[in-house]
């Protein structure tokens, strides 16, 4: 997925002010701090599904092929048929996407494919180059099929932007969740107390001890606390991202609705839910710290490597597209499994009779 980037609007907000460090409104596109390149929330009402699991009823008050507008709750994105993001070429960087809702179909140039959904995380490490495909079927054909996903772009340092692509799976039921009185935080990377998730692609940066990544999405209850506990490094950078809800208060100073926030990472955290529950996405990690050259669907370190990087693509086409179609779904029966370049099947629910 490659959304068109858009400049963070700042604004002032009644939060401690020697706790927040910096604020940003958030719109469809989050803005986010080295090591990550940002975050696109997808929210989508999708109605019902038809027989070639896209959405009922016509689709011709849409831009097709390029529909962001949002009409009617909803986006085809690049999809013609259906919803979702066509094969497209990523280098140089990684792609870390969690689902809440909905179902995502994903299919790349290495030979592998995944059908996953609520809860679940596909992180792809595109590194020398990757195509990959990602669509939305619409597979409940009698009532609405909503869809609601995050995905991260996390840059990866010069020395790995190189390295073999990587495609794995965090399933809904290998993610740690701590559970407090009216409080559940799932984490997708970095521990959290005695919580450990899954291990990042080895070539991730998120794979570095000292860069102190990680991703925790927190839900609270009406009126309920949650304390995060300080980053481990005094550079690293912390940001909330409080989209559900409409306050929120950190360590007793109020926050705004879709608002984010850059914390001080030396000190430990106290959310807590108004009158409604709240829930909010954690981005942390200690910067790269090098030059960002980005183009579309590349993330280099200067323009001579962004121009090669269309030059490879054009000439290899990152190893072929292997898929009779350029935006591949897997059929209206077929349960969640990721099937790996290496062959490896998961199966993890039954294919529908």
């Amino acid at each position: 997925m490659a959304p068109v980037l858009s400049d963070p609007a700042h604004r002032s907000l009644g939060a401690v002010p020697d706790l927040v460090l910096e604020t940003m409104e958030l719109g469809f596109v989050w803005p986010t701090i080295d090591p990550f390149l940002f975050c696109v929330h997808h929210d989508d009402a999708y109605p019902a599904g038809n027989e070639i699991l896209g959405p009922g009823g016509p689709l011709s008050n849409r831009r097709l092929g390029s529909d962001f507008e949002g009409i009617d709750g909803w986006r085809m994105y690049h999809g013609l048929t259906v919803p979702g993001f066509p094969q497209h070429p990523h280098r140089g960087f990684e792609t870390v996407t969690y689902i809440r809702r909905g179902i995502i179909d994903h299919s790349d140039s290495l030979g592998a494919a995944a059908r996953f959904g609520a809860g679940d995380t596909q992180w792809l490490t595109a590194g020398r180059g990757v195509v990959h495909s990602e669509m939305f079927p619409l597979l409940d054909r009698h009532g609405p099929n909503p869809l609601e996903l995050f995905q991260i772009w996390m840059n990866l340092p010069a020395v790995d932007k190189m390295v073999e692509p990587y495609f794995t799976m965090f399933w809904s039921h290998q993610m740690p969740v701590r559970l407090d009185p009216g409080a559940e935080v799932t984490v997708i990377a970095g521990a959290l107390g005695d919580l450990v998730p899954p291990p990042p692609p080895p070539n991730s940066w998120a794979a570095r001890p000292d860069a102190d990544v990680a991703i925790w999405h927190v839900r609270l209850q009406p009126g309920a606390q949650c304390e995060l506990p300080p980053a481990a490094g005094a550079d690293t950078v912390r940001t909330l991202y409080f989209f559900v809800g409409s306050e929120l208060r950190l360590d007793g100073g109020a926050l705004k609705p879709n608002t984010g926030v850059v914390v001080r990472p030396d000190r430990s955290l106290t959310l807590e839910a108004g009158s409604d529950a709240v829930e909010v996405l954690v981005l942390q990690g200690r910067p790269i710290g090098e030059p960002v050259a980005q183009a579309g669907p590349f993330v280099m370190n200067n323009e001579r490597e962004i121009e090669q990087a269309f030059a490879d693509y054009q000439r290899t086409g990152f190893g072929g597209w292997p898929w009779p179609a350029d935006d591949p779904v897997h059929g209206a029966q077929r349960g969640r499994f990721a099937r790996h370049a290496d062959g490896r099947l998961e199966e993890i629910e039954a294919v529908v009779d």
